[in-house]
C-alpha cells in the first residue's frame, strides 16, 4: 500500500504476467482511482440505457454523459490528492476539461472514445459487467462505483450532480421503475 516495490511483489508480477498484463506500480491509489473513473463512465451508463459499449461511444447523449461523469470523479480525486493516471488513452485533466465545458477538450476526448469504439470490431456487442447484471437480474455495483464517487465528492465538498443523477436512474431501472433507454439520460 505504500508504494514500494519489493521482491514479493516482482515475482507476483512475473507469475501473474503468465495469465494477462501486469504491472508494478508505485502509485496504487491513482491506477485504483483512474479505474475506478473509466468504469464508472462506461458500466452505469450501458446499464441504464442497455446500449452496448460502442453504441455508448457513438451516440452523443450518452457519450455526453459519461464524460460528464468521468469529469467529476476526476475533480474528487484530485481534490483528495489523488495522483490520476491516463484513463486508457484519456489524460485526466482533458477528461475534466471536457465535462466543463472545453470545447477544445471536448472535441480531443470525443475524438479519443469514437476512435476506440471505431478500431474495437467487439464494440457493438461487448456490454460491461453493470449492464450484464442488469440484464440477468443481478444486484449491480452502483453504490460501489458511482455512489462512492458521490460520497467522497461530498466528503471534499464537490458537487456530482452526473453521478448522483445516473445511480438513482439505475437504481430505478434494476427495480423495474424504468425500462433501459437513452432517454432516461435525458429524462
Amino acid at each position: 500500500m505504500n508504494g514500494s516495490v519489493t521482491e514479493r511483489v516482482k515475482e507476483l508480477v512475473a507469475m501473474f504476467s503468465l495469465i494477462d498484463s501486469t504491472k508494478s506500480t508505485t502509485n496504487l491509489f491513482g491506477e485504483r482511482w483512474s479505474k475506478l473513473i473509466q468504469n464508472s463512465m462506461r458500466n452505469a451508463v450501458s446499464a441504464s440505457t442497455g446500449l452496448t459499449s460502442g453504441d455508448c461511444d457513438r451516440l452523443d447523449v450518452p457519450r455526453r454523459f459519461a464524460i460528464k461523469l468521468g469529469g467529476e470523479g476526476v475533480r474528487v480525486a484530485q481534490a483528495l490528492g489523488i495522483d490520476l493516471v491516463k484513463l486508457g488513452e484519456l489524460a485526466p485533466e482533458r477528461l475534466a476539461l471536457a465535462s466543463e465545458g472545453h470545447a477544445d477538450a471536448l472535441k480531443e476526448v470525443e475524438d479519443i472514445m469514437i476512435s476506440r469504439t471505431a478500431s474495437n470490431p467487439r464494440a457493438g456487442i461487448q456490454r460491461p459487467s453493470m449492464a450484464q447484471d442488469m440484464r440477468k437480474g443481478r444486484r449491480t455495483e452502483i453504490e460501489f462505483m458511482n455512489g462512492y464517487i458521490v460520497k467522497k465528492g461530498k466528503d471534499v465538498g464537490i458537487a456530482t450532480p452526473a453521478n448522483e443523477k445516473i445511480v438513482d436512474i439505475v437504481l430505478r431501472v434494476a427495480s423495474g421503475k424504468l425500462k433501459p433507454s437513452p432517454d432516461n439520460l435525458t429524462a
